[in-house]
């Protein structure tokens, strides 16, 4: 086995138009080193006809099938299957770029405590071109409001031209940080899972994705576990490309109760448990815990169903009283959800109308 493998794993379900381009970029490594395994989750296109026809000859690519489970029994498929001293995630809708995996690896040994490490991500519209060259503040900003500086987050860092010369990937101003993040990854993910290089023995300590998260947003516990586990990294710099407003994204309108709920389902324990090892100030674990519910209850609310909306923006207004547009969304859960559905269509007409005549958007 060569010495420093990355396996590389790519959960893919129907995605026979984007899977080629992520392996591209895999194979396209100036770190050779590599194993890809892609974990089909029961698609019905053609998926297996495409690897088979287009990798046959390439040794570094694995395919396996399985019925459709979810993204995280795909994972986790994969993880029981790889050989690499270090896991790379990749979702088979984004792209790498060629120098991620070398940059990663350096920055780890250089900084052997930190079990992982992730990075910032360009963003690209549907058509491929650039909305914003460092989008990771932009995605999870409702976490990252918390921390407006790397100073707040992490205790210690250095610049990455020192861990790598390599032309055109960093600037002067670029820095490596690390540190142990665990209380701070309680308000909210911090890190894209594309992005993510880690350690095998912090994967079994880990012991890879929660399968009962389903739907969305189940990423978020395993990163949180995994920063609970020890020391982890950030290289400020944008080592992928993410494309943003694709309809089967697992961000869209449609899934969205899923990450609220798993988002809930996933500090709730952790709260309960690791109290004595968190620390934050009581005001921010209110804040979070009244996020959290008032997430799920917003989105059950989209839904029409006005009964569980209710008990959950209770419950955020028990964690946080002054909550004006909390206050208005739990009225509307006292009307017939028809017309609850009416004045919530009305209210967002009235935002977008708003923002349209404001002097400062864009």
């Amino acid at each position: 086995m060569p010495a420093d493998l990355v396996s590389v794993v790519i959960p893919t379900f129907n995605r026979a138009s984007l899977i080629g381009r992520a392996i591209a970029s895999v194979l396209e490594q100036t770190h050779g080193a590599t194993e890809i395994i892609v974990v089909d989750d029961g698609s019905t296109d053609n998926t297996a006809d495409l690897i088979r026809d287009r990798y046959a000859a390439e040794s570094r690519v694995r395919y396996l099938a399985q019925g459709n489970q979810g993204v995280s029994a795909a994972r986790n498929h994969g993880f029981a299957v790889s050989h690499g001293d270090f896991i790379a995630l990749l979702d088979s809708d984004d792209i790498w770029k060629p120098w991620k995996l070398e940059l990663q690896i350096r920055c780890l040994r250089a900084v052997p405590e930190a079990a992982m490490i992730w990075t910032d991500m360009e963003a690209l519209d549907a058509d491929g071109s650039v909305l914003s060259r460092r989008y990771l503040r932009t995605m999870y900003r409702n976490s990252y409001r918390w921390f407006p500086d790397k100073s707040s987050l992490f205790s210690d860092s250095l610049p990455l031209v020192d861990i790598c010369n390599i032309p055109g990937i960093a600037e002067a101003e670029d820095r490596l940080y690390w540190g142990d993040i665990f209380s701070q990854m309680i308000m909210g993910n911090l890190v894209h899972t594309s992005t993510v290089l880690l350690r095998r023995n912090r994967l079994e300590q880990v012991r890879g994705f929660n399968e009962e998260l389903k739907g969305s947003g189940e990423d978020y516990d395993f990163h949180l576990r995994t920063c609970r586990a020890g020391p982890v990294a950030f290289a400020d710099v944008s080592s992928i490309y993410y494309q943003v407003g694709r309809s089967d994204q697992l961000t869209q309108r449609p899934f969205r109760i899923y990450m609220a709920r798993n988002f809930l389902n996933t500090i709730t324990p952790v709260l309960e448990t690791d109290g004595d090892r968190i620390r934050l100030p009581a005001r921010m674990l209110r804040a979070v815990q009244a996020f959290a519910n008032g997430w799920v209850g917003s989105e059950n609310l989209e839904l029409g169903e006005t009964v569980q909306a209710r008990t959950y923006m209770r419950r955020s207004l028990e964690f946080r009283f002054w909550q004006p547009k909390m206050w208005v969304l739990y009225s509307l859960t006292l009307l017939p959800p028809a017309a609850a559905r009416i004045v919530l269509t009305c209210l967002r007409q009235v935002k977008h109308a708003l923002l349209a005549l404001s002097p400062f958007r864009g």
